[in-house]
């Protein structure tokens, strides 16, 4: 017989009906309906040219046939068990990296706990982080196969995408704690001075400049660097100031280092998990992706907030 024009999802049927002897009850062993486990029953009888099940004055008796078919049934079922146990391997047996990117900020709020949780529980699970060139890039490389995740803000590239919203982030302006320009922080002031602007692509504009142009504004930009985990060293021993991320302080601690509300209100944004759906029965890619979401959600109840001036 030609396996490709049998429904082996009715062997597991006839399991149920030769141990229950009672369609209703093998029916709801399976999550079947009473019609569809009598339905079922009558293909079996086709395929294998037998009643296999007999009404008696007791219910339901197997045939013959069908008695001389249990053990083969069972010894078939176990062996598809054992095949189906083989393809989805246990965590802690799992040799895999596993490809990610997250803003450089990030690194130090999510890497180590999940090298922790990896190595209690997955052991065999290596990390790539990818050097961070933005959200777009990021998605789009997690789109075509590049990544398996990203840490990201939302991006158009981002549509194709599972995507799980991780926390909302808002700026704060960084700067050191006895800058001259601290007490009497106005938005003229703020805007004389010269700014640090984080660019993975170095581009001297930021979410800053869209809000000033609106207003006919503008800032001096004194440094143009490619990573917030630079900014808290530089903005304390200059007089430059950044506006950053609220979660960048307190992921790169650094004494003498404050944070001030912004004079001129700038819109935050949200930090998502992605990954392809290509993805989802990866277990060691989710197994990361449902630690990351773990670990996002222990840092909101415990956001370690900046100082404040």
């Amino acid at each position: 017989m030609n396996l490709r024009s049998v429904d082996l999802n009715l062997l597991v049927v006839l399991d149920a009906l030769l141990e229950e002897r009672h369609v209703t009850r093998a029916g709801k062993r399976l999550g079947l309906s009473q019609p569809a486990a009598s339905n079922a029953l009558e293909r079996l009888r086709a395929m294998f040219g037998d009643p296999l099940l007999e009404r008696t004055r007791e219910g339901l008796r197997p045939t013959p046939r069908a008695e001389s078919l249990r053990p083969a049934l069972r010894d078939a079922l176990e062996s598809a068990s054992r095949l189906v146990a083989r393809a989805r391997p246990e965590l802690a047996t799992i040799v895999q990296t596993v490809r990610w990117s997250v803003v450089d900020y990030g690194l130090p709020i999510f890497v180590p706990p999940l090298l922790a949780s990896l190595r209690a529980q997955a052991p065999g699970i290596d990390l790539v982080v990818s050097p961070w060139s933005g959200a777009e890039d990021a998605l789009a490389a997690v789109n075509d196969g590049a990544l398996d995740l990203a840490v990201s803000v939302h991006a158009p590239g981002a549509s194709e995408l599972r995507w799980h919203r991780l926390f909302d982030e808002r700026y704060v302006v960084a700067m050191r704690a006895d800058h001259p320009a601290r007490r009497r922080f106005t938005l003229e002031r703020w805007l004389a001075l010269p700014h640090v602007v984080v660019s993975g692509r170095g581009q001297a504009s930021g979410a800053l400049d869209a809000a000033l142009a609106a207003r006919g504004l503008s800032r001096r930009v004194g440094l143009v660097v490619p990573s917030f985990l630079a900014v808290p060293a530089i903005v304390a021993g200059s007089d430059l100031v950044a506006l950053v991320p609220e979660r960048v302080l307190p992921a790169v601690a650094c004494p003498g280092v404050v944070a001030r509300e912004p004079p001129l209100a700038v819109a935050g944004f949200e930090v998502g998990l992605g990954w392809h759906p290509r993805r989802d029965g990866d277990l060691a890619t989710m197994h990361v992706a449902q630690e990351i979401v773990r670990i996002a959600r222990a840092a909101i109840r415990a956001p370690g907030r900046s100082r404040r001036a």
